[in-house]
């Protein structure tokens, strides 16, 4: 999604032309104009680090919430939806109700496939393995990077070349481990499934920001997803409530960090970033999640976690540069 990708608009080419002798002192501010694009670029990079923290946080939590997948999922949505009203009707009322219909509909369609990330992943984790469904479900960037070119986008070799190593670190990490028996090939299909969903939620995201503000983005996209949610909740008889206080609290922590600070900072950050980028880091999740996961829980990581770490780190940093070499970062001017 180019559109995604716009750059700083210069203004250089509204300056008065200079004489070729005067050319040596006229260089030094252009030369300097790259600065605030490398500034927003490192801002952008540092909202996406403290975003994939946040998400890091999403897998333990869930392992030490006592309550159903489908449930918590619903809250963390809810929740979020609840803590964004007041800013979304106090700041963004006017956006909200001048937002145009098409606009409207790709936010609530990226709802939908949020949604639908969580309702099929979730469940993927009770019908196979944790490895081949962590595995799975994250062929995000690989989707991402397959869509954008079937869109008529040519990323550029550096961003394929970094997509493929960033996932050789994840399998790396969690192992191919595919069953053959129909329960685990279902499961496998789930989270493939919640994988390509969350692709397309990446790249709707972008191209919604391209015109909207995160809150007001994010405020319909969750109110969509908790909706769906909902009614996938009440479908299945999953039970919604009559949890101990620390559930609710476990229930709180995630929405503040997973969501809020994960989802939401993703949301920000998907303007300028753009979503081959942005799809590609969210693969840091995964060795994320497990060293917290040892921290907190005591499972002690396999000493590939390391290793695979760096591989997946290695495999953004040719996504980055890839993408910097067609345009630069959009600065945010809001929220």
């Amino acid at each position: 999604m180019c559109a995604a990708y716009a750059g700083v608009v210069s203004a250089a080419p509204a300056r008065t032309p200079v004489p070729s002798a005067a050319a040596p002192a006229s260089a030094s501010p252009s030369e300097a104009e790259p600065a605030p694009a490398s500034a927003s670029v490192r801002t952008e990079l540092i909202l996406l680090a403290i975003a994939i923290a946040g998400v890091s946080l999403s897998a333990p939590l869930i392992a030490a919430t006592a309550a159903p997948a489908l449930a918590i999922a619903f809250w963390r949505n809810a929740m979020a939806v609840g803590a964004l009203t007041p800013l979304a009707l106090w700041r963004h009322r006017a956006e909200l109700r001048g937002i145009g219909r098409r606009t409207a509909l790709l936010a609530v369609a990226a709802g939908a496939l949020l949604a639908l990330h969580f309702g099929v992943w979730l469940p993927s984790l009770q019908m196979t393995s944790v490895a081949s469904s962590t595995a799975l479900v994250t062929t995000t960037p690989i989707w991402t990077t397959l869509l954008l070119r079937l869109r008529g986008h040519r990323p550029p070799a550096l961003v394929w070349a970094g997509t493929a190593l960033s996932f050789l670190g994840v399998l790396t990490l969690t192992g191919v481990d595919l069953s053959l028996s129909p329960r685990a090939l279902a499961g496998d299909a789930l989270a493939l499934a919640g994988g390509i969903a969350a692709a397309g939620y990446v790249l709707l995201g972008a191209e919604v920001r391209r015109t909207v503000s995160t809150v007001t983005y994010t405020y319909l996209c969750y109110a969509t997803t908790t909706v769906l949610l909902l009614a996938a909740c009440l479908i299945g008889g999953v039970r919604l409530g009559g949890y101990s206080g620390e559930t609710w609290l476990k229930l709180a922590v995630l929405t503040i960090t997973a969501q809020l600070l994960g989802h939401s900072l993703i949301n920000r950050v998907v303007k300028g970033l753009g979503p081959s980028v942005t799809s590609t880091a969210i693969l840091l999740e995964t060795p994320g999640a497990a060293l917290i996961a040892a921290v907190w829980l005591g499972q002690q990581p396999p000493a590939v976690a390391y290793p695979a770490l760096a591989v997946i780190m290695a495999g953004l940093a040719l996504v980055i540069m890839g993408d910097r070499k067609k345009e630069p970062v959009t600065p945010e001017t809001g929220v």
